[in-house]
């Protein structure tokens, strides 16, 4: 049995922890990026699909995704080119212990709906782990993650999606106090 007050606790405490906020070149175990990975492997998935891939950047292949990332961007962005954000996409990665690329590997046996929630939750399972180990990550949708070129880079190919990148690292800067409105101002409860 668990107790529920610890369990509320972990999950409130949840935030997102951006790559500014880590420890400037401290790593992350690989051991525990295998637990965060196998508490996402535990997600919900309607008839076992099992839809989310990973692939995991550290070391050198963090380099590797920044260069990947960034040089897309500029070969594709066109009169949208802008230098800062090519900028970030090169540099951001350098600051993190490890990144996660989020795929969802498309199972046309359901819906694609489902699929994609299954993946939330398997992210939303590592969200939670991090907070249970003491690190920062958050779940980035920018840079390539929207680029159908960017797909193949990272396992992925025809109805496969990429949904983004989950950044992490151990945490300099706590984040803030969560700014969200009570849940009573969200629900609606019918009794008759």
């Amino acid at each position: 049995m668990f107790n529920p007050e610890e369990i509320n606790s972990l999950i409130r405490s949840r935030r997102s922890v951006f790559a500014d906020q880590y420890v400037p070149g401290k790593k992350i175990p690989d051991e525990i990026i295998q637990q965060l990975l196998e508490n996402a492997n535990c997600a919900p998935t309607h008839k076992l699909t099992e839809p989310w891939r990973f692939t995991i950047f550290t070391g050198e292949g963090l380099k590797k995704f920044a260069e990947f990332q960034s040089e897309l961007y500029k070969k594709n962005a066109g009169d949208k080119f802008k230098q800062d954000k090519y900028g970030k996409l090169a540099t951001t990665p350098l600051l993190c212990s490890h990144i996660i690329a989020i795929g969802m590997k498309r199972n046309v046996s359901v819906p694609e709906m489902e699929e994609i929630a299954a993946v939330a939750c398997a992210v939303e399972n590592m969200y939670l782990s991090t907070v249970a180990y003491g690190i920062g990550g958050y779940w980035s949708t920018g840079g390539v993650t929207y680029d159908e070129e960017a797909k193949s880079f990272f396992g992925l190919q025809g109805d496969d999606r990429l949904m983004g990148f989950f950044y992490l690292g151990y945490i300099q800067t706590p984040s803030v106090k969560s700014m969200r409105r009570p849940i009573n101002e969200k629900i609606t409860w019918i009794r008759e």
